[in-house]
This record gives structure tokens, C-alpha cells and sequence, in this order.
């Protein structure tokens, strides 16, 4: 059996701190995620006092309910080493998961590989560290030790064997150990044997433009959207068929009035790009039901997921997905850092020989050492416990966003949105070209990113894409006030000049 993935994440449960009886809460929570599947034998959970920081609540209803499961043989301690699935549970949760729509079972994706499987320094440029640089992670705060280590380990003690060419799918312990953590984190139904590793999170959108579009189909796409998705989709000679979204997502209404159902629907439902928004549980459902009756396909893009300040991360659409059309793409990009290079895809089963095979006509294979080092990376609770810290980093770091634009452009910028993620995004004055307070911006050493760039069409109202990831605390202030005066430059009218 591949090594669990030790990440110390709290698994997506319903969990409501305003209704009280936590101990009933967080029990029901972990046994459905033992049920279903989410959590599976031998898979390390996270200690009490973890989960009880995690869901703001006192260790004590943690305990007894750890305590219940324990006597009831879903939970096993292990001396000196933790809290576990129970081994005995293989047996009950391997052979079906529980639909969490309906309360049926239903076959869960084989764990054999598909037969395709089986046989098949230069130094980065200050400018673009600068501040409000969208994506940039806080690269100071990395685990450069730990990484080093087990990268350092794996070069010396390389086996032959991986020093061959690789399976186009990836590392199949990555795979696992990938598995294991969209299992129990963002509550993705999936298994191994469907996790594509791919080089970021662009290379997964090139793959599912090959295997789901030709020239002449249509994909649906959020207006306004991330473009390099949209740049990935459209090189196929697919047309473009953008979407509104509003306060509440994707507004899927508006999709059954085309004469012709778009092939694929690319969303960012978990945290929307540009604009921030979550899209709600009954919009996910209308999608989910319109890729059922279209038989069209669904690109779940879940860039950020990880980072949530207003509440507890978002359960994934994927995971809602009973019909099995969601493509579920992911990337370690944002979490760890940019250069490393690796992301994912969750493919159907019914589509995973496709996608492999493109995936080994597009370059073989991902290098193997990241892979290796990443594995473990994973599977030792690194990746857990640098997520847990740099999500309180960049919360201080979007509340010093936050108040500085409320105290410095109070009037001139409108936030949209916050409560996620590594960037915001906020509403210029009407009449202010972003584009110019962007171009002014990066002459004062700021890398701001304009909303009307994200528009297919006939750009919005005007505003800015600031993101907060790669700025310090105590830089944010003059950044801010930097920003402020390319405001000036650009429309000073507004400042009454």
C-alpha cells in the first residue's frame, strides 16, 4: 500500500459553530468521511488539538468524539506515531462511497491502472517581485531547509530504474499521496489512478482543450475570466462562448438560451478569478444538472482553494459531481512556489486513457526527482503545516491591504472581494482607464493588473487586480500610497485635481 498522505488537514465536514453540540458534529463529519471514502484506511488524521484549532472550537468535544470513533473501530492509535483509519475499514469503504446527494451508493473509480498506464538559475527580476504581482506566493517563507533535504536525498539515492523515462501520468506514490489530499481536504471523489501530474496548472488546461475541443466547438467561459485559461482553450479553434458572473458565480441561467449547448464549461468556483466570488451551492448545482442533460464537460480550475480567511475552505464542485463531468485541475504553483513547476489534473475514468495518451504525446513525462521530493513532501506533513502557516501570513497581509486601501483610497477604490485567496480586486472611479493607472503604476515599481484584461468582450467597469501574496506587512503602506498617486497620474480628476 503507497504511504498516506500525513498533511494533518481536517477533512471537509458540515460543521456549524452557531448550533452547538460539537462533539455530535465533529463525530458525524469524520464518519461520513470514513464512509465515503474521503478518509480511507491507514490514512493518518490530524491530532485533536489540530482539528480543534482548525474548526474554532475546544479540544474537548474533539476528544470525545476521536474517543467514539475510536471504540467503534473507525479510528486506531498507533504508539508514537498518531491517529489513523482503521485497517478494517478497507473492506467497507474500498468497494462503494456514499453519493451525498441522493444517499445511494455508487462504484467508486477502480484503483488498478488503466492499460494505458501499465504500458505505457538565472536569478528572477526584481520587477516582477515587486508588490501587487498576482500569483506570487511569499517565497521567504518556503521550507528552503526541508525541500533541500529531501531533494538532496533523493538525487543521492536515485534508483536506476527512476532514472529512466517515466509514466506519462506521473510518480504513482505522488499520485497517492495528491489523492489522499483532495480526498480529505477539498473533498474531490477521486482515486490514484485518475491524477494526471503535469507541469502547472496551464499545461492541464492545454491537455483538456486536446482531449475535450476541435475547431468548431464551443467552450462556455466566465466573463470576466482568467485569460491564459481562456488563451489555452481557444488555440484549439474553439469558439468562445463567454458567461456572465455575478455576486453568486457563474450565472448558469443565462447558458440554456444559447441555440447550441458549448462542449465544455471552464469556472473558478471555489474562489472566482478575477472578481473574488464564491459561486453558491444552488448555481453549482444548475451547472453540474446543464453538463448532465448537454453531456458537455466541466474544467474546475481550484487555483487558491487553500487559502480562505471568511470561513473554513469551500468543499470542491467536483466532489458534488455525480455524473462524473467535472475535470478537477490543481496546482502547487501558488502553495509552494512558481519554478517548481508541477500541477494536476483529476480526469473521469472514462476519459483517463485519453488523457494520457495526449499527456505522452505532449512531453513524455514531468521530471521525476520534484516528483519524488514532493512525494514526501506530502506524505511527512510538510505541506500540511506550511499551508496552515502561510494561510495566517497572508490573512495579516490582506488585512494590511485592506486597511490601507480603506484609509489611503477610501472613495477611489471599492473592493469586490477578500475573503480568499492571494489577491483582491478592487473598482476603479468610472471614467479611469486601468490599463493607464497600470502602465503608471509599474513606473513607480508597482505590478498591478488590470481588470479589463480579463474581459473577452466589451470590458466592465474599470478596476484592479492587486495581489497581496509577495508583500511584506510593513511594505503594503507605501506601496498602497504609490498606487494612489498612479491613481493621480492617470485620472486626477477624481482627486479634484
Amino acid at each position: 500500500m503507497p504511504p498516506s498522505t500525513q498533511s494533518l488537514f481536517v477533512p471537509l465536514i458540515a460543521f456549524d459553530r452557531a448550533s452547538g453540540r460539537f462533539h455530535r458534529q465533529v463525530y458525524d463529519g469524520y464518519r461520513a468521511a470514513i464512509l465515503e471514502g474521503r478518509l480511507r484506511a491507514g490514512q493518518r488524521v490530524p491530532s485533536t488539538r489540530a482539528a480543534a484549532r482548525e474548526l474554532g472550537i475546544s479540544r474537548l468535544p474533539v476528544l470525545n468524539a476521536f474517543e467514539q470513533l475510536r471504540h467503534e473501530g473507525y479510528l486506531e492509535c498507533r504508539a508514537g506515531s498518531g491517529t489513523y483509519v482503521a485497517a478494517t475499514m478497507l473492506d467497507r469503504a474500498s468497494g462503494a462511497r456514499r453519493n451525498p446527494r441522493s444517499g445511494t451508493r455508487s462504484p467508486t473509480p477502480p484503483s488498478p491502472l488503466p492499460k494505458a498506464w501499465r504500458d505505457a538559475g538565472a536569478s528572477v527580476p526584481q520587477a516582477d517581485l515587486g508588490a501587487f504581482r498576482v500569483s506570487q506566493p511569499a517565497l521567504e517563507h518556503f521550507p528552503h531547509k526541508t525541500w533541500a533535504r529531501l531533494v538532496s536525498r533523493h538525487a543521492r539515492r536515485m534508483p536506476i530504474e527512476l532514472m529512466a523515462y517515466g509514466k506519462p501520468a506521473g510518480h504513482i506514490p505522488l499520485r497517492h499521496a495528491i489523492a489522499d489530499y483532495l480526498r480529505t481536504a477539498r473533498a474531490v471523489a477521486c482515486d490514484a489512478s485518475q491524477i494526471l501530474i503535469v507541469s502547472g496548472s496551464q499545461m492541464a488546461l492545454q491537455l483538456c482543450a486536446r482531449v475535450l475541443l476541435k475547431a468548431g466547438d464551443s467552450f462556455g467561459f466566465e466573463e470576466p475570466g482568467y485569460p491564459g485559461a481562456r488563451n489555452a482553450l481557444g488555440a484549439t479553434g474553439a469558439v468562445l462562448r463567454t458567461v456572465a458572473v455575478d455576486g453568486d458565480g457563474l450565472v448558469v441561467q443565462s447558458m440554456d438560451r444559447d441555440a447550441q449547448a458549448a462542449c465544455v464549461t471552464y469556472v473558478t468556483p471555489s474562489h472566482q478569478y478575477p472578481l473574488g466570488v464564491s459561486m453558491n451551492v444552488t448555481r453549482r448545482l444548475q451547472l453540474l444538472d446543464w453538463a448532465r442533460r448537454h453531456r458537455s464537460w466541466i474544467i474546475e480550475d481550484d487555483y487558491d482553494s487553500e487559502y480562505r480567511y471568511a470561513s473554513r475552505p469551500l468543499p470542491a464542485l467536483h466532489g458534488m459531481d455525480d455524473a462524473a463531468r467535472v475535470i478537477y485541475v490543481g496546482t502547487f504553483s501558488k502553495v509552494l512556489f512558481p519554478a517548481l513547476r508541477v500541477g494536476y489534473l483529476v480526469a473521469p475514468p472514462s476519459l483517463v486513457d485519453s488523457f494520457v495518451a495526449h499527456r505522452d504525446a505532449l512531453d513524455l513525462f514531468s521530471p521525476t526527482l520534484y516528483q519524488l521530493a514532493l512525494a514526501d513532501f506530502l506524505c511527512d506533513g510538510h505541506f500540511g503545516r506550511h499551508v496552515r502557516r502561510m494561510r495566517a501570513i497572508y490573512q495579516g497581509r490582506r488585512d494590511a491591504l485592506v486597511e490601507a486601501i480603506r484609509h489611503r483610497l477610501d472613495g477611489i477604490l471599492t473592493i469586490v472581494n477578500s475573503d480568499a485567496g492571494m489577491h483582491l480586486t478592487a473598482w476603479l472611479p468610472a471614467g479611469i482607464d486601468d490599463r493607464e493607472v497600470v502602465r503608471r503604476a509599474a513606473m513607480r515599481g508597482i505590478n498591478a493588473t488590470a481588470l479589463s484584461s480579463c474581459f473577452a468582450g466589451k470590458p466592465g467597469r474599470p478596476g484592479l487586480v492587486l495581489g497581496f501574496g509577495s508583500i511584506r506587512e510593513e511594505a503594503v503602506v507605501p506601496a498602497v500610497e504609490s498606487l494612489a498617486r498612479a491613481i493621480e497620474d492617470a485620472g486626477g480628476d477624481v482627486f479634484g485635481g
